[in-house]
């Protein structure tokens, strides 16, 4: 079975939790244990040699042949009940002579062993063992030799305690770390469960999105709670279904406008054919209506390729090449091609009468530019209107204006003159051969050249575009000369 993200995030943290609970439970322990037995050690090492000690002047006061039973075993006593521990006195060769234990003592049976005594008379002994055959279970046991003033070991005194209080001691201090732990253990539990659900519910969350997008529905978003990786992440997420949608949406009105561009001259190329062929259209009437098909077949051409520039461009294609170019000449030449239909409507051409206007441009893309923006304006100016063209040098960038009289445009179609396939309604009954993709094409062109493109009208007056480009001044020539030497120089140099 597949585990979910939730469950091995909430293993993978119960797991460290334990293991660091138990590694943190073992070098307790081990520490307690340690600093138990040192202290025990302690204890008895101070209480012996108390006891030494007190050997040690009663022996003096009998020139050191024996002691006093009475009065030494009554301190061992009282040293001994002090620590719980046997206090007892052995001669050189392990036999007891004096022992605190009052009942069932092995003291007096068993001797110290030899290995034992020799340590001792080497200096203070400790140890964790039966000392010998004495006890049956394991002790601390802790030596120290009595010493004649001449130097000589005359005995030695032991203190032993049972090694079992250790394991109480550990036994005890195991179940009370182990409460401690368990008891910790589950609020932790609780609050990791608690965190790692609430970690996860975005990427939960984004899952059931993925999954609506997949049946096409973009319409499922992710809240956004904190501003960390994770709220980032929701953001991201969220800005790309929005593009997506804007993208799926887009998409569908391309098909719809490319196909409703498509089957309308289609629909009269086919239907005048027809009427050619089977007779329906008078001989005499033929030409007429295959100058109508020339004219479908002609917009078909440009329809095309409008959408294979448009394409050349998304696929990053079509390459620019900068170069000083007279924009104002562009113009010029580009106005003469509309000279037909300039005189038929009576126009008045403002603005051509200016000095050289020297920009950075790609001559072809440009005019492509320019012939797009008059062709609108010779569309769509009023009768008797005028068409003025304006230049404004501010520095590095040099402003271009269109501008023809007519209409206008309102509030509403500014926003979307420049998407695709966009027709405002007067476009819609004036310009009957346009596909609603030139002015898009332009603002694409202008980007390009990292300029920019704006509108401005008022209805019933005029219509302005006005675009921006990079002015050919000397040090922008130079930059351009510099980024062509680089570009052209062969590798490796």
């Amino acid at each position: 079975m597949q585990k979910s993200l939730f469950s091995k995030y909430y293993s993978i943290c119960v797991m460290m939790i334990l293991v660091s609970i138990a590694l943190i439970g073992s070098v307790f322990l081990i520490l307690t244990s340690n600093y138990f037995e040192q202290e025990k050690y302690d204890l008895l090492s101070r209480n012996v040699k108390q006891a030494v000690s007190i050997t040690m002047e009663d022996l003096s006061v009998n020139d050191y042949d024996y002691v006093s039973a009475s009065r030494v075993l009554n301190v061992y006593t009282i040293l001994g009940d002090a620590i719980d521990a046997d206090i007892f006195l052995v001669d050189v060769n392990g036999k007891t002579l004096l022992c605190t234990e009052t009942s069932g003592c092995n003291h007096s049976l068993y001797s110290v062993d030899e290995d034992v005594m020799s340590q001792v008379i080497r200096g203070e002994y400790h140890n964790v063992g039966h000392l010998g055959a004495i006890y049956s279970t394991p002790h601390y046991i802790v030596g120290v030799p009595l010493t004649t003033p001449n130097g000589s070991v005359v005995g030695a005194v032991f203190a032993a305690s049972s090694a079992e209080s250790l394991t109480q001691f550990v036994t005890d201090t195991l179940q009370m770390f182990a409460l401690s732990a368990l008891a910790a253990l589950i609020v932790v539990f609780i609050c990791v469960y608690y965190i790692t659900g609430r970690m996860v519910r975005p990427i939960r969350q984004m899952v059931a999105a993925t999954e609506s997008f997949s049946k096409g529905d973009f319409s499922a978003r992710v809240p956004v709670g904190d501003f960390d990786e994770l709220g980032k992440l929701a953001m991201a997420f969220n800005n790309m279904a929005s593009s997506m949608t804007t993208m799926e949406s887009t998409r569908r009105s391309f098909i719809a406008n490319v196909s409703h561009e498509l089957k309308t001259p289609m629909t009269t190329i086919g239907g005048f054919i027809d009427g050619i062929l089977d007779g329906t259209i008078p001989p005499d009437r033929e030409r007429h209506y295959l100058e109508i098909v020339s004219a479908e077949v002609k917009r078909l051409s440009r329809l095309v390729r409008s959408m294979l520039d448009v394409a050349k461009i998304e696929a990053g294609e079509m390459k620019i090449e900068l170069a000083p170019v007279d924009i104002n000449d562009v113009i010029l030449r580009t106005v003469f091609t509309f000279e037909q239909r300039i005189e038929d409507k009576h126009l008045d051409i403002r603005g051509l009468e200016a000095d050289r206007v020297m920009v950075l441009a790609d001559v072809d893309l440009i005019h492509q530019v320019v012939y797009n923006l008059i062709d609108n304006a010779v569309k769509f100016v009023n009768d008797g209107g005028y068409i003025e063209f304006s230049y404004d040098v501010q520095d590095d960038l040099t402003y271009i204006g269109v501008k023809n009289s007519g209409a206008g445009l309102s509030k509403e179609e500014v926003a979307h003159v420049f998407d695709r396939f966009y027709k405002t309604d007067k476009s819609r009954s004036m310009d009957k051969t346009g596909v609603g993709l030139g002015l898009s094409i332009v603002r694409t062109v202008i980007n390009m050249h990292s300029g920019e493109i704006i509108v401005r009208s008022v209805e019933g007056e005029y219509c302005e575009f006005q675009f921006t480009l990079k002015t050919a001044n000397a040090r922008n020539s130079q930059n351009l000369l510099k980024n062509e030497k680089e570009k052209n120089r062969p590798q490796g140099e």
